[in-house]
């Protein structure tokens, strides 16, 4: 009996196993099919039986993690974890996200480091540098009031697009339609296009649908329209025409579209010339003028798992070749869901630059070089789970963007955000930069980027200065002067966040070797007094010349000058002579109108008689050597 009972319960563990095995093979079967949910219930029955395995844990919490459910990764990554097995990284960095979606930044913080160890990726010089970043960024600076839009329903709404006086989105509810396809991946609807009104304060009204024209039985999203209305750029999958494409691992990819607008429906339906079977494109934007279109895909040559991209839209109708943004932007992670704002600012999610959890959004500052570091913006816009699809209306200071944060009515929601006033105080003190001493009642002056005047004030007794409620976001110029001092011009670029930005000025003390002999011209650093062709008015340009020896001796009242203008050898020699010495007794009649006593100043023009270099009558020479003899002096005469 023995025996036979010890036989009978080998045979139902032996039993057992082949059940969890059959199990297993039938849901990595849904799972290699993206049916995500129905892998899950699956994995989880013979997760609830016991049975352990790298392969189950990866594919529970890839399962979960691909749908944006990161609380839920987080358990079968740190079971997967639990079995000390050598993993492949990514799901160093998967687990940390997850572990950020419940608040455990810590231990987020050791996988993600140990993680950019093993891949050695760029990113995490970041890290070392900045281990508290993520406290700092959910700390809310008060930058943003972030509010549930009004229009969200229990399914998935995100990835809104400014269009008329509303907004246009994908949505996976039900409006009553008789056929409902849902899709394996999520155990949602498939996604249409829906529109719904700006109402008061940003709101959006009840939504309807967008143009039945456009929907097909699977996902229609993020969409983008030209300033006249009249073009849209969407994402699909691939499926246009009533055929759908595969990808050759028998995937459906996702396709950027092109419709236009005639008699008042959507049609012509275009794909784009860089889509591709095998690869995904996704989430066009336009730039302020629509020249560009940037768009998500992992198409070769991508850094990581999506990458943003650019194309120029041709005058003709064609496109250019897709260009890859670059490390600055696009890392070993996901970035995707651009948005360029009127301000040539770009907009856009990631997971591979330092964030709060998920996806965060971030902002770069488009530049004639390339991008500037991106910007997190923080809490509340970000949050620990997935945030994305930000659309900024800037002359509003409002926008929307999609999240699946805690507390929304579905799995992904749109919230409305309204950008509060931004102020910078801008201080700093004024010293000398020798000593380090304050330099009292200096007077420092605030410019724009145009270098138009904003303010000016002194500086109190301690040489310190402020400018209040100055613009975030903008590039300014502070200027400091001080008697005896050289005048100091510095550029400040203000953060796009409230608070203070200090700029500290030291300033140099004049050194001017006067003493008789020496030419005012060298030590001012002033190569050449122009004149018009063959004229001998003071120029503008010359003015501000002129201006400099005019302050030198009004700072030395006791020196006096000898003013001495020369030309090059063209032009006859008498014609020389007689032009240089109406342009030197010119600059005299100028500073004696401007305060200098005519006692303290002579002036005379020997045209070509004093060369500094071989170029005389019958010389071929350069016109940088010509240049050199044409020269006004100041030579101090006596102190």
């Amino acid at each position: 009996m023995k025996s036979i009972s010890i036989l009978l319960l080998t045979f139902i563990c032996a039993t057992g196993v082949l059940a969890q095995k059959a199990r297993m093979t039938k849901a990595d079967k849904k799972y290699d099919q993206y049916a995500y949910i129905d892998a899950i219930k699956v994995y989880e029955k013979v997760a609830e039986k016991g049975y352990k395995s790298a392969n189950l844990f990866e594919n529970l919490g890839n399962a979960y993690y691909f749908n944006g459910e990161l609380d839920k990764a987080e358990k079968w990554y740190g079971e997967l974890f639990a079995l000390n097995q050598t993993v492949d990284p990514i799901y160093y960095f998967r687990y940390s996200q997850s572990l950020k979606s419940i608040g455990q930044y810590d231990k987020a913080n050791s996988m993600l480091k140990t993680f950019y160890q093993k891949t050695n990726d760029p990113a995490g010089n970041e890290l070392l540098k900045d281990p508290d970043y993520a406290e700092k960024l959910r700390t809310d600076s008060g930058r943003f009031q972030v509010e549930n839009s009004g229009t969200n329903s229990k399914y998935s709404d995100y990835g809104a697009a400014f269009f008329n006086e509303g907004v246009v989105f994908a949505s996976a509810r039900d409006t009553g339609g008789v056929f409902h396809r849902k899709h394996k991946w999520t155990n949602q609807y498939f996604t249409k296009l829906y529109t719904a009104k700006i109402g008061s304060d940003g709101f959006l009204e009840p939504a309807e649908k967008f143009s039945e024209s456009i929907d097909t039985r699977f996902h229609e999203a993020t969409p983008v329209f030209t300033k006249d209305g009249t073009t849209m750029y969407f994402t699909r999958n691939n499926y246009n025409n009533g055929k759908k494409g595969k990808s050759s691992d028998r995937v459906v990819k996702l396709k950027i579209y092109k419709a236009t607008l005639v008699d008042g429906k959507w049609d012509n339906v275009i794909e784009m010339p860089f889509n591709s079977n095998n690869y995904s494109t996704a989430h066009p934007a336009l730039s302020p003028d629509e020249k560009l279109l940037y768009f998500s895909s992992d198409m070769p040559g991508s850094l990581g798992n999506s990458d943003i991209f650019k194309v120029a839209i041709n005058s003709d109708g064609t496109y250019g070749k897709p260009e890859n943004l670059g490390k600055t932007i696009n890392t070993s992670g996901r970035e995707t869901f651009p948005f360029v704002s009127l301000k040539n600012d770009l907009y856009f999610a990631s997971d591979g630059h330092l964030g709060i959890g998920g996806l965060d959004i971030f902002k770069s500052k488009i530049r004639n070089d390339g991008y500037s570091t991106p910007e997190n913006l923080g809490s509340p816009v970000n949050s620990p789970k997935d945030d994305f699809a930000l659309i900024l209306d800037s002359q509003q200071q409002m926008g929307y963007f999609s999240s699946n944060r805690d507390g929304g009515q579905g799995s992904d929601d749109i919230y409305k955000f309204r950008e509060l006033r931004c102020e910078q105080l801008l201080k700093g003190v004024i010293t000398d930069k020798e000593s380090g001493l304050p330099l009292p009642n200096a007077k420092v002056s605030l410019f724009d980027a145009n270098m138009n005047p904003v303010g000016t004030m002194q500086a109190d007794s301690g040489g310190n200065y402020r400018f209040e409620n100055i613009d975030c976001d903008k590039n300014y110029y502070v200027r400091a002067e001080y008697d005896g001092y050289q005048t100091q011009e510095v550029s400040v670029m203000i953060p796009a966040k409230s608070g203070e930005t200090t700029r500290n000025i030291a300033l140099e003390k004049k050194v001017i070797p006067i003493e008789p002999g020496i030419d005012l011209a060298k030590v001012l650093d002033i190569e050449i007094i122009y004149f018009d062709l063959d004229k001998w008015n003071i120029r503008p340009d010359a003015e501000i010349e002129l201006q400099k020896v005019i302050t030198v001796m009004k700072e030395h009242p006791t020196i006096t000058v000898d003013i001495r203008s020369h030309t090059d050898s063209r032009q006859t020699h008498k014609y020389n002579e007689r032009l240089s010495d109406r342009r030197a007794k010119s600059t005299l009649e100028y500073m004696v109108k401007h305060g200098i006593d005519r006692s303290r100043l002579t002036a005379k023009g020997y045209g070509e008689t004093q060369l500094v270099n071989r170029c005389s009558d019958g010389v071929k020479c350069s016109e940088a050597e010509h240049q050199q003899n044409r020269r006004s002096e100041f030579i101090v005469v006596k102190m």
